[in-house]
C-alpha cells in the first residue's frame, strides 16, 4: 500500500471498525488498512499518532480522528471532500 493514503487502523472483531470499512468502501474512499490486532507494529504506530489503544483510528494525512463511529466518520470524511 502507498504511504500516500490514509491508514485505517483496525481491530478483529470490532464491530465499529467494521462500519468504518463499510462507510469507507461504500464511498470509493481509498486506505491502507492496518491491523492492531495482529501487527504489533502497527499498534505501536496507532498509539504513537492517536494516544490511545482504541481502534477504529484513521489517520488523514496527519489528521487523526480516533475511537469513532460512522456518525463522526461520515462528516469528518465530508470536511476532507471524500464523501460523495
Amino acid at each position: 500500500m502507498s504511504d500516500s493514503l490514509p491508514r485505517l487502523y483496525v481491530k478483529t472483531g470490532c464491530p465499529w471498525c467494521a462500519e468504518a470499512i463499510e462507510v469507507l468502501d461504500q464511498n470509493k474512499v481509498s486506505y491502507d488498512q492496518r491491523n492492531v490486532t495482529t501487527d504489533p507494529r502497527a499498534y505501536d504506530e496507532m498509539v504513537k499518532l492517536s494516544g490511545q489503544s482504541k481502534a477504529p483510528t484513521l489517520d488523514w494525512h496527519g489528521e487523526i480522528l480516533s475511537d469513532f463511529g460512522a456518525v463522526e466518520l461520515r462528516p469528518f470524511l465530508k470536511k476532507h471532500g471524500a464523501l460523495r
